[in-house]
């Protein structure tokens, strides 16, 4: 079988479940959707099983019909990879939470954007409950560089923790040798 066990101690590191509902954070007041466009880089993130190469970056853009087009991409192996799909505001009344599908007939997913300063900085934050029974989140600390000083992380961090994310579980994302990106 190509099943090897480094597959399954991936998934179980990847994913982990947690007893109960998703936590309800606060997310980011009076948000911007239009100053939070462009090209944003992944500095850390709440291990996600879809994202296995380097140099992760996520560039989004407003559509006329007021949606957001978003646009994922990666360096794995030389190659870069990368997946299209749309954003939308579910609520206009809490613009900080969106809905990203990558796939049409396939549910949205959660994007909460808990904090950005929209020039430096973006903390996003997702859940999935699962029969009301347990969750699984997943949080990403982005930049508009692909390097975050030190203490503007650890502010991120803080506010994670207070969301109720165990940040011993983030993963720093390798954002070195990546002028091909460009």
């Amino acid at each position: 079988s190509k099943f090897s066990s480094s597959n399954t101690f991936d998934f179980q590191r990847s994913v982990a479940l947690h007893l109960g509902r998703c936590p309800q954070p606060p997310v980011q007041e009076d948000f911007n959707v239009t100053k939070y466009m462009g090209t944003w880089y992944e500095i850390e993130k709440l291990p996600a099983l879809f994202e296995r190469g380097k140099c992760n970056q996520a560039t989004y853009s407003l559509l006329a019909d007021g949606t957001v087009g978003v646009h994922n991409a990666e360096l794995a192996n030389g190659k870069i990879n990368s997946i299209d799909g749309i954003a939308k505001v579910k609520d206009p009344s809490q613009p900080a939470i969106l809905g990203v599908s990558f796939f049409k007939g396939f549910p949205d997913g959660p994007y909460w954007v808990l904090s950005t300063d929209y020039q430096s900085y973006a903390l996003v934050y997702s859940c999935n409950d699962y029969f009301g029974l347990f969750h699984v989140d997943y949080a990403w600390i982005l930049a508009r560089a692909r390097l975050l000083p030190a203490d503007d992380v650890s502010r991120l961090h803080d506010e994670l923790t207070a969301a109720g994310v165990n940040v011993n579980r983030l993963t720093v994302s390798d954002q070195t040798g990546c002028d091909v990106m460009a």
